[in-house]
């Protein structure tokens, strides 16, 4: 989800309006020279993905997590002289001719631009004003949930701690001024979310800042990790943990006071434009929310009636209310432990690696683990969430959580889905550095939501009641289209929002309040994960109707995760290159593995 955080002003007022510097051409003796539109481009996106990290609080050259001594600057001043330095960079952009890039330089050159763009919106609509909603915190990603690897990297982190509350400092003055402004996160969803700070509050070695200094390598002198410890903890004490306890008291008898009342995003200050600026960032696409909102609401009558025909394939005679309230209610469909529903969730996954062969040419050798969210998030938290070391599924409250989704959810969320796909990522072509930390919404979850359907060709749906929790968990998701675009353009109340997905889904009463929150909090988010879909859905059906008994889904999901995260219209023009080579090759005999792509 979120993948950036605010960043540390640290370069000179030069380096944000004079020319990017140039790179000097220097050819590999055996390959042709670059173009010079290549080599411009090059020198323009390394430039700033250099300066970028250096912003962002990290390191430039030494790898995409390592953190530096300080955490970022969000003083409004420095956010204005990122949107200058931005707006510089599209203006070098616009100069390059674009009829002059190799094909791999178009492609970076599309992903730059889309990274531009959204940076100079978060930018210009002051969204470092709200610096969190209902589903993620600038707060919890402080504390990481593992040890460092060596001595320095635990300076850096003790750094960090001490730095604390000049970055809370900040951020508390910037959101006053959202306040001020009606730029806030809506008061309605803002319950419960004041105990994500809570356990940060705490003396001593119980205080989550402390883990990574349980977790010390043995690499590090006994008598240096004693000295780390305490230096950690007298930074803790001294600097991070009062900090954490005035954002506690800001948030409480502040924020949440003066929160506005409102819910749509349309209600904010220019929050027409704002919207669709969210629309355009997460989905990668041009469209309004009228288009996205008649969209949902013909996928959701599509939807509709496949769950009708799957109810009968299960041989329940009543309403499909009827249906809705057996399935939130039977104990059949809920795990007792949290053991059972995490043994559940890996049983699901060993049998999808089980036909990857049969779905992807390229495999990768990294392996993921299946973890609980952890405690202290998991109220608020969604179902589940994939990630390149471990794809976690929530554990809290098991009687709101029900197995019948967990095929759909872990096909999503671990492999073949975020997991695996961000293991290609790490074993895949070398891009340029920019490109392996930038994630765009729309390809990254439309990928997940039609791996769920891939499903269906793989065999992993068991029982009509699986299959009822993958149309749900679509249903879910066309839902949104409906219900985002609801909230945020047509002016719906949470408690239309809440009834239209209760309704149309089989979700618990826990899952339904929580994601209408996050909607309500984070809007266009949402909208990216069906049309990011439909996008690829569409595609395969073109694919299979083009190229008929040549079609190997092999190739067609290779083309598309070898792509990496790129903005949809790329995505389509890509693969329809892929179409092209494939219908001007020579035939040849290939199996054909592929299913339905109604």
């Amino acid at each position: 989800m979120l993948r950036s955080t605010s960043c540390r002003l640290a370069l000179a007022a030069f380096c944000l309006t004079a020319p990017l510097p140039a790179l000097a051409q220097q050819p590999a003796p055996a390959a042709p020279a670059p173009s010079s539109a290549d080599a411009r481009l090059k020198a323009l996106y390394e430039a700033e993905w250099a300066w970028r990290r250096e912003q962002e609080g990290t390191l430039p050259g030494q790898g995409p997590g390592a953190l530096a001594d300080h955490l970022p600057s969000v003083t409004p001043a420095a956010n204005q002289e990122r949107l200058a330095y931005w707006e510089n960079a599209l203006r070098q952009l616009d100069a390059i001719p674009a009829e002059q890039l190799s094909p791999d330089e178009k492609i970076n050159a599309a992903v730059f631009r889309t990274v531009l763009q959204e940076q100079i919106g978060d930018a210009r609509f002051r969204a470092y004003e709200m610096p969190f909603n209902s589903d993620s915190f600038f707060w919890t990603w402080i504390a990481p949930r593992s040890g460092f690897a060596n001595a320095d990297e635990y300076r850096r982190y003790i750094g960090r701690l001490r730095d604390v509350p000049r970055y809370f400092g900040e951020n508390i003055a910037n959101m006053r001024t959202g306040l001020a402004r009606g730029f806030s996160v809506p008061r309605v969803t803002l319950t419960g979310r004041d105990a994500t700070i809570v356990p940060f509050t705490a003396d001593g070695e119980d205080n989550p800042l402390f883990a990574p200094f349980r977790q010390m390598p043995s690499s590090i002198p006994a008598e240096e990790q004693a000295r780390l410890r305490q230096e950690g903890l007298a930074a803790m004490n001294e600097a991070a943990i009062p900090a954490f306890r005035e954002l506690l008291q800001f948030i409480r008898t502040e924020y949440m006071e003066r929160a506005r009342t409102t819910l749509g995003a349309s209600e904010m200050p220019d929050g027409e434009a704002y919207y669709q600026a969210m629309i355009r960032k997460y989905t990668t696409l041009d469209i309004t929310p009228q288009e996205i909102h008649q969209t949902g609401l013909r996928e959701v009558a599509r939807i509709r009636a496949e769950m009708e025909q799957v109810m009968r394939r299960a041989n329940f005679t009543g309403t499909f209310p009827e249906f809705l309230q057996f399935l939130r209610t039977d104990p059949q469909f809920y795990a007792k432990t949290p053991n059972e529903l995490l043994g559940y969730a890996s049983y699901v996954v060993m049998r999808a690696q089980g036909q990857l062969r049969n779905a992807f040419g390229t495999l990768p050798r990294y392996r993921h683990g299946i973890v609980p969210v952890p405690d202290d998030i998991a109220p608020i938290y969604t179902g589940g969430r994939g990630g390149l070391q471990n794809c976690m599924f929530n554990t809290y409250n098991l009687p709101q959580r029900p197995l019948y989704n967990l095929p759909a959810l872990a096909l999503h969320e671990c492999t073949p889905g975020h997991s695996f796909q961000a293991a290609l990522a790490l074993e895949g072509p070398n891009r340029p550095e920019f490109r392996q930390e930038t994630y765009f919404s729309g390809y990254g979850e439309g990928w997940g939501l039609y791996t769920e359907w891939l499903g269906t060709v793989m065999g992993i749906y068991q029982t009509p009641y699986e299959d009822f929790g993958r149309l749900t968990y679509e249903m879910w998701r066309a839902c949104r289209l409906v219900i985002d675009t609801g909230i945020h353009a047509y002016g719906w109340d949470r408690d239309r929002a809440i009834a239209y997905l209760r309704d149309n889904s089989a979700m618990s009463e826990l899952e339904i309040v929580n994601e209408i929150d996050r909607y309500i909090s984070w809007p266009g988010q949402a909208v990216a994960y069906k049309l990011g879909e439909i996008t690829i859905r569409r595609l395969r059906a073109e694919a299979e109707q083009r190229l008929g008994t040549r079609f190997d889904q092999r190739g067609f999901h290779d083309t598309i995760l070898g792509l990496g995260s790129v903005p949809l219209p790329v995505l389509e023009e890509q693969v329809r290159a892929w179409i092209a080579g494939v219908e001007n090759a020579p035939a040849t005999p290939a199996p054909r593995t592929t299913g339905s792509s109604s």
